[in-house]
């Protein structure tokens, strides 16, 4: 005959390992989701890298250059020894 510590359910300190259990699965699971999120995140940095190489600078700060000579920010020295400096 089974005795009540022998039974199919261990009430006495099977319980405590089954919530043990599930907690580990619930960290293993957020640990999981966690690392494919900064696999996407990391791999849509690199994407965006790429999009701003040296020579899309260069012509972005040309392009400004330009725009605040022609908005009379800067004299025509200024706008030459910068443009200078851009080459």
């Amino acid at each position: 005959m089974q005795g009540y510590w022998y039974g199919p359910h261990m009430a006495g300190f099977g319980s405590g390992f089954d919530i043990a259990g599930t907690i580990i699965s619930v960290l293993f699971w957020i640990a999981v989701f966690f690392l494919i999120v900064t696999l996407f995140r990391s791999f849509g940095n690199h994407y965006h890298e790429e999009d701003n190489d040296e020579t899309g600078n260069e012509d972005t700060a040309l392009q400004i250059l330009r725009e605040r000579y022609a908005k009379g920010e800067i004299t025509k020295r200024q706008f030459q020894d910068m443009k200078k400096d851009l080459q």
